[in-house]
Order: C-alpha cells, then sequence, then structure tokens
C-alpha cells in the first residue's frame, strides 16, 4: 500500500489525499460499477452529439438532446451526493459532532458548485 500525505489518509470518507506513489482506491455505496454503466452511456450520447453535429442536424433536435444529456449527468451527481450523505456524513456524524458538521460543510459546498451549472 502507498503512502499518504495528510493526518486524514486511512479516512475512507475524508477529502482524497494527495498520493505519494499511487492513486488511493475509494469505494462508492451504490457500486462503481452502475456509475461507469451510466457514465458510459451518457459518452455514448456525447458521441451521438458530435455526430449530429458533423451531419449537420436541426439545431433544436441537437439542443434537446444536449439537454438529456445533461440531465443524465446530473443524475449521476445526485446519486453520487445521496451515496456521500448515507454513507459518509452519516458515519461522520455518528462518530462525532465536529466531524458531522465539517461534512455537513462539505456537502454544502459541492451543492452550491452543482446548482451553478
Amino acid at each position: 500500500m502507498s503512502t499518504l500525505v495528510g493526518e486524514r489518509a486511512g479516512h475512507e470518507c475524508s477529502p482524497p489525499p494527495v498520493p505519494v506513489s499511487s492513486r488511493p482506491v475509494r469505494s462508492y455505496a451504490s457500486g462503481s460499477d452502475e456509475y461507469l454503466a451510466r457514465l458510459r452511456k451518457i459518452e455514448g450520447q456525447v458521441r451521438g452529439l458530435q455526430k449530429m453535429i458533423e451531419d449537420d442536424r436541426w439545431c433544436p433536435d441537437v439542443v434537446i438532446q444536449v439537454a438529456s444529456a445533461t440531465r443524465a449527468l446530473q443524475e449521476v451527481a445526485v446519486g453520487l451526493l445521496h451515496d456521500h450523505l448515507s454513507h459518509c456524513v452519516v458515519s461522520a456524524a455518528k462518530s462525532s459532532n465536529g466531524e458531522g458538521q465539517a461534512r455537513l460543510v462539505e456537502v454544502a459546498a459541492t451543492i452550491r458548485q452543482l446548482v451553478r451549472l
């Protein structure tokens, strides 16, 4: 196992530590396979959008497909936030009030970034 920089390196729900020699392994509550499958589908949608532009398709059709891909990415983001809240934030809140508050501040900042789309 690689040596990680930072005092929280061993805490699964802490912000990603800076690795010294390799990337740390993280787990997702609902499974990374499901997220990867969704992202691959979105990747296909984006390739389809590129093809639509290359084929000079009608602009409103392209915009509708962009909106569809955007919604799909937003669903992934909401799923990840749900997993983080259900697993990491709840776990932190159970361990200590201060740790729970710190996780809530992080989640609020993440949501703030998400709604700035």
